[in-house]
């Protein structure tokens, strides 16, 4: 047992993620102090990737049990109070719900492909990128394919706006969500004008006049009063009764939104990059785009800043499997180096490649990829005689890989003046210190820090957005709060591009877009 906290300074961030439901206790000085977590899973029904509302209420109710307990625990008092609290989750999807508060359908995940008729003329009428995963995008394929629950749909919202809504009564979402259900209007803080009336005459045609943006959720900024919890909320939060009403809400948000907050990368020409199984980088723009691009998802900041997201379906699932394969190797002469160990041992190999990687070309196209255009993958290792195939360059050119589609997407930004004055890198591409990032400055052009705590990642990030609600000065704003008082003195190491190798990863990444065609080959024939 430690010290008593503050109940009434502390904040509280909870995130529905994909695969875990976690929630985070910030003190006021933005130190984690507590934490609980649930595992749960989607699953596939009737075609479509869901998770229930008994999934969801269950699993909120056992994250912030776990998360009471931690408390309790930590400091021998019930987690009774707090001073605010965030609701976060994974974008997108589709929620409808009648008058009475139903659920009409099964919750529509990210996940599911089912729209791409819709997502298609949206995205030519509107002349904005609406990929399959936006919730207009599931609304608009639901007028499509005359769905039965269409003439009872009262309001739609995402994951973190349901649980927001239960818990508080108040049908709102933060901008960064909202960007995920349709297009937002940066300047305005609202969802956009000229869009919505586009849409509403395209629903009157399909047969279903509506005026969207009464179905839609209210919009607001990072830091504003998004309601307190009611009774009925605090018996769904914590069915025990030790959780009294009465706490503060900051808007919800999404994952995406969170990212930003919990790496300092909320403000023009930063950004942040998140690699694992996947990769991506948010980017926040000083104006929007000129362009519509496919491969990019045109989001906001939680403050509603316009911020460019590139999404890439492959990043380390090549790369791991190869290090498991030379793990074998390893074992088979008798030395047995821990995963961790071994991860690093290669990555600092790495360092000692020639920049080019040699003439390697690894693909590591498990899945499709969208930003490629591909609907499948296939992962290959290309190299001509003449290539240096050596330890050093094959790791090299691993993970230049797992980061080379995302250079792709970056060199749009490029190609439209964006420009990038720092990029945090987080994610288990990253944990061997200044390789990857060495690697990725190369790549992006700009300068890579990595934060030496990242804190719980979105949870953590949805506490401190619930932070700045509770304890910002006037007219402070968030970049401004997240950046002084948060990140000010937090240990980060940057690394800036290096000539040699930005000009090896431009030669390595040439001959990569050349070898997705014998990669387009490999989907076609094999």
């Amino acid at each position: 047992m430690t010290t008593t906290f503050d109940a009434a300074r502390c904040t509280v961030g909870l995130e529905l993620g994909s695969t875990r439901i976690k929630a985070v206790l910030l003190g006021p000085d933005h130190t984690p102090l507590a934490q609980g977590d649930h595992v749960w899973e989607n699953r596939l029904e009737n075609g479509v990737w869901t998770y229930s509302e008994a999934d969801i209420w269950g699993g909120v109710q056992a994250a912030w049990a776990a998360l009471a307990a931690d408390v309790q625990a930590k400091f021998g008092a019930p987690l009774a109070d707090v001073g605010c609290i965030g609701i976060s989750a994974m974008m997108h999807g589709y929620l409808p719900f009648d008058e009475s508060g139903s659920l009409l359908v099964p919750f529509r995940t990210w996940r599911n492909t089912i729209t791409g008729p819709a997502a298609e003329a949206l995205t030519a009428a509107l002349h904005f990128n609406i990929p399959q995963r936006w919730s207009v995008a599931h609304l608009y394929q639901a007028m499509l394919n005359r769905e039965e629950h269409l003439p009872r749909l009262a309001f739609f919202t995402t994951l973190a706006g349901y649980v927001h809504w239960k818990l508080t009564g108040q049908k709102v979402l933060g901008v960064g969500d909202a960007s995920g259900m349709f297009p937002i209007d940066s300047a305005a803080g609202d969802y956009d004008a000229a869009m919505l009336a586009t849409f509403d005459a395209m629903a009157a045609e399909a047969g279903y006049p509506v005026q969207l943006k009464t179905l839609l959720p209210q919009v607001l900024l990072a830091g504003a009063d998004a309601g307190a919890l009611t009774a009925e909320g605090a018996k769904l939060l914590d069915p025990t009764g030790t959780l009294q009403p009465g706490a503060r809400f900051c808007p919800p948000e999404g994952d995406a939104g969170t990212g930003m907050a919990a790496t300092d990368s909320v403000a023009p020409r930063t950004g942040n990059v998140s690699a694992g199984t996947s990769i991506f980088a948010m980017v926040v723009l000083e104006k929007p785009l000129a362009h519509v691009y496919a491969e990019l998802d045109p989001v906001t900041t939680p403050d509603g800043a316009p911020v460019a997201m590139v999404h890439c379906n492959n990043c380390t699932s090549d790369l791991n499997a190869w290090v498991s394969l030379l793990g074998e190797a390893a074992a088979l002469c008798g030395a047995k180096a821990p995963a961790g160990e071994l991860f690093t041992k290669l990555f600092n190999l790495s360092l000692s490649a020639e920049a080019d990687a040699g003439g390697l070309i690894p693909v590591n196209y498990y899945s499709g990829e969208g930003v490629t255009h591909f609907d499948a993958g296939r992962p290959l290792l290309v190299r001509r005689p003449e290539s240096r195939l050596t330890l050093a360059n094959f790791m090299r050119g691993q993970i230049y890989s797992a980061m080379a589609t995302l250079a792709i997407g970056l060199d749009l930004l490029h190609g439209e003046g964006v420009a990038m004055d720092s990029l945090t890198g987080h994610g288990g591409l990253f944990k061997t210190p200044g390789v990857a990032q060495r690697y990725l400055a190369a790549a992006a052009g700009a300068p890579v820090s990595v934060l030496e705590t990242a804190g719980e990642g979105g949870p953590y990030g949805m506490a401190l957005l619930a932070a700045y609600a509770l304890h910002r000065a006037e007219g402070e704003t968030l970049a401004s709060y997240l950046h002084n008082r948060v990140f000010a003195n937090a240990p980060r190491q940057t690394l800036a591009p290096d000539e040699t190798d930005a000009a090896g990863f431009a030669a390595f990444l040439a001959r990569y877009r050349e070898a997705l065609e014998v990669e387009r080959t490999a989907v076609e024939k094999v």
